[in-house]
């Protein structure tokens, strides 16, 4: 299964947001080898970009390890507003 996690970024906390999304995701590789992905849209919108996380090929219950990760990252205070975590399946 594919994880995508998605949220909204002020301009000013993208530089924080970056640092703090590396090292979570660098450690998410080194403990449950993922190959983690960090992308933008490519214009912000109303004054916030939209960010996304990709896990490819992530196992059941990856979803609870990235929740604990990013609280322990302090992500939730550089976000504007919530993250949207979807999974999808091959067919």
């Amino acid at each position: 299964m594919d994880l995508y996690s998605y949220y909204k970024v002020r301009e000013a906390d993208q530089s924080a947001l970056h640092r703090a999304v590396t090292a979570m995701q660098a450690e998410l590789t080194s403990a449950h080898g993922v190959a983690p992905q960090l992308k933008r849209r490519p214009q912000p919108g109303d004054g916030v970009w939209t960010w996304m996380e990709v896990y490819p090929d992530v196992r059941d219950g990856f979803d609870a390890v990235l929740a604990d990760a990013v609280q322990k990252h302090g992500l939730p205070a550089l976000t504007a507003g919530p993250r949207h975590t979807e999974i999808f399946t091959d067919i």
